[in-house]
């Protein structure tokens, strides 16, 4: 039985994963981490007994092979970084890491020789997305991106967004988009900027997780959306995760990695 922590444990997403840990044979809950808890009785949140409840960082002590994270973007760095030190396997889910910080947890988890995986985003769709988009931008340079989350999420732009104009800067012709002269009468009103890449970001109740990437071209325009409507289906990338995770041996980014 692989063990497993899960970090963030009483947010939307960790009871989700909570759920698939303990529906999947081969993996066992062990422990679940969530800074400020009322309680550290397992039984106050449904768990068995041989689960045990963390509400500090520093007072972990587990022998879970596997860490995953849904907790908070200024969590996340500190949270990974544990894990790493401590032999775990990092799972991510969390976004609102800095490329520094990335490369710094890379560069620990490589002198442990410790696999770990750090996902923008685990549904499905959206993975297509990134590829079919980064495909895209060889032909189609001109390019927006348009995120649209529920109100609660606490960064902008998403993980998946950011990473899409990665990608997409990655192969797209060095080129100068839109009008040079551009004038906003209103601040910010043509969205954040990653290289030329424009980025917008809706947060509004009754959205989950969605996407869209906009190409135009000479008299054609090409749009690539992706739409998560339940939280349950980013959990088929995680089981993905679980299972191939502990077969890496370096700290890689997007679940496209591993699929």
């Amino acid at each position: 039985m692989t063990k497993v922590l899960v970090a963030g444990f009483t947010g939307a997403m960790g009871q989700q994963a909570v759920a698939l840990v303990n529906q999947n044979d081969g993996f066992e809950l062990t422990a679940v981490f969530a800074p400020g808890v009322t309680s550290t009785d397992p039984s106050a949140y449904g768990l068995p007994a041989t689960v045990t409840v963390f509400d500090q960082l520093s007072s972990i002590t587990t022998d879970a092979e596997i860490w995953v994270d849904f907790t908070l973007p200024e969590a996340v760095y500190p949270n990974t970084r544990f894990a790493i030190d401590h032999g775990i396997s990092p799972v991510i889910g969390t976004t609102g890491l800095t490329d520094e910080q990335v490369a710094d947890l890379q560069q620990r988890a490589a002198s442990q020789h410790l696999g770990g995986l750090i996902a923008p985003n685990f549904g499905l769709s959206a993975v297509l997305l990134m590829k079919f988009a980064q495909e895209a931008a060889a032909y189609f340079p001109d390019v927006e991106i348009i995120e649209m989350h529920h109100d609660n999420k606490k960064d902008a732009p998403s993980g998946t967004a950011l990473n899409t104009a990665k990608l997409i800067d990655a192969v797209r012709p060095a080129h100068q988009q839109g009008n040079p002269d551009e004038h906003e009468t209103l601040a910010h009103v043509r969205g954040g900027d990653y290289h030329g890449i424009k980025i917008h970001a809706v947060r509004l109740p009754g959205y989950v997780a969605h996407e869209q990437v906009l190409f135009g071209g000479a008299g054609e325009a090409l749009t690539i959306r992706q739409d998560s409507f339940d939280r349950s289906s980013f959990m088929k990338g995680v089981k993905v995760a679980l299972q191939k995770v502990r077969h890496l041996n370096e700290l890689v980014v997007g679940l496209e990695k591993v699929l």
